[in-house]
């Protein structure tokens, strides 16, 4: 016999169940509850549809909140609002999004920012990008996406963009048993984006560009970064579409050199120095990370800063020994190529490492590479990134500023 469907009540939710003792983190805030926590006796996840909005209770019954749940994923539900009745519907969305723009509009004079962060904007799934008067969405969810429509008509309502891409190519939207690919939803969309960022400007793919075509998460970084290297040279290393380089060139950099595996990225990146004009200080150097750093090491290449910043290299908590080595000999190699005196920006965008496992690839790195560190500062992703105090996951981002000393000088 098939267990049975949870019952519908007056405000329309059924309920989902948590185990005894599985309720605490919920509680507590946090907006993920996965399938082991779930008493699929009293509320059996093959009731629910993909998407579907439900009331979350602990296992003595105290309503904790409404939740969509995917009863295909590992994340079975995400907690959307503490009220155990709320469906979320195009009402609670477009609330959501106009205080997730209110933010923005009070932290940006421009509209170059990342509109809305899941979780940390009580929108979990959904990620939307603003350039200008383009919009890039991913719904990573099939909470999400069950309202595409309503989604879309609620970016046009609020900023009026001359077009929506959606960029659903993400592989996490496999683990919610959805389709990947990218479409326009609205309007026009070019082939590329101009920005505005650091007093430069950027040019980048949009369909065909990582992730949603830009990182706004290192925005602040990289303007901290560009603040340093007046009359210095600069290796910015992963460089995608130049985006540190050519912040550091248009601040007084000597010469910026952008290294990078895809001749794609780099292009972009020369357009980008030459819209901003530094293409006379920013050269491409295309090359696997590591096979390049070696080679400038191997021509006695020196450089007053030099930026590591990777893909993840921690995807899933069984890579991290593998991840970790990763890390530590990308900054290795980059060490070898600091100056005396001269700064690494040394960052990890890998969920699953922590600011004090990136500290010690950090600590480790300097030792095989015979020099000492100095961290004089701490990076995080930039503020239209907001992290969810309950959520620690929102918090990817991490980076050390380290001044290089090389021995030799009685210290």
């Amino acid at each position: 016999m098939s267990a049975p469907h949870p019952e519908k009540p007056a405000h329309g939710l059924r309920t989902l169940v948590l185990r005894k003792n599985e309720d605490r983190r919920v509680a507590a805030g946090h907006s993920w509850i996965f399938s082991n926590e779930i008493d699929v006796a009293r509320s059996p996840l093959t009731g629910f549809s993909p998407g579907e909005c439900a009331r979350v209770e602990s296992a003595s019954g105290r309503p904790l909140g409404s939740a969509y749940v995917n009863p295909m994923a590992l994340i079975a539900a995400r907690v959307y609002c503490h009220d155990a009745t709320r469906p979320l519907d195009g009402e609670l969305l477009r609330a959501r999004l106009r205080a997730a723009l209110g933010l923005r509009e009070a932290l940006f004079s421009a509209p170059y920012y990342r509109l809305c962060f899941g979780e940390a904007d009580r929108l979990p799934g959904l990620v939307v990008d603003r350039f200008g008067g383009l919009l890039a969405v991913q719904m990573g969810t099939a909470g999400m996406e069950r309202l595409r429509g309503e989604i879309i008509d609620a970016l046009t309502e609020l900023v009026a963009p001359e077009g929506i891409l959606l960029k659903n190519d993400l592989p996490g939207r496999e683990l919610e048993g959805l389709t990947r690919g990218v479409e326009v939803a609205a309007g026009s969309v070019p082939d590329e984006a101009v920005i505005e960022e650091n007093g430069c400007r950027f040019v980048f793919p949009l369909a065909g560009g990582q992730k949603t075509g830009w990182f706004y998460d290192m925005r602040e970084t990289r303007a901290m970064a560009a603040s340093l290297c007046a009359g210095r040279k600069v290796l910015d290393v992963f460089s995608y579409a130049g985006g540190l380089g050519v912040a550091c060139a248009k601040a007084g950099a000597e010469g910026a050199l952008c290294l990078d595996a895809s001749g794609v990225a780099l292009a972009y990146a020369a357009r980008s120095a030459e819209l901003s004009g530094v293409a006379e200080r920013v050269e491409t150097l295309e090359a696997d990370a590591l096979a390049g750093l070696k080679d400038l090491r191997a021509q006695g290449r020196r450089f007053g800063l030099v930026s590591v910043d990777p893909p993840a290299f921690v995807k899933r908590r069984k890579d991290m020994e593998k991840g970790l080595a990763a890390y530590r000999t990308a900054n290795r190699l980059a060490l070898e190529l600091v100056e005396d005196g001269g700064f690494l920006l040394a960052c990890s965008c890998s969920q699953h490492v922590g600011r004090d496992d990136l500290r010690k690839v950090l600590a480790g790195a300097a030792k095989d590479a015979g020099v000492r560190l100095s961290i004089v500062r701490q990076c995080h992703q930039a503020a239209d990134h907001p992290i969810h105090p309950a959520m620690p996951e929102t918090e990817y981002l991490k980076g050390f500023l380290c001044r290089v000393e090389r021995p030799g000088r009685g210290l």
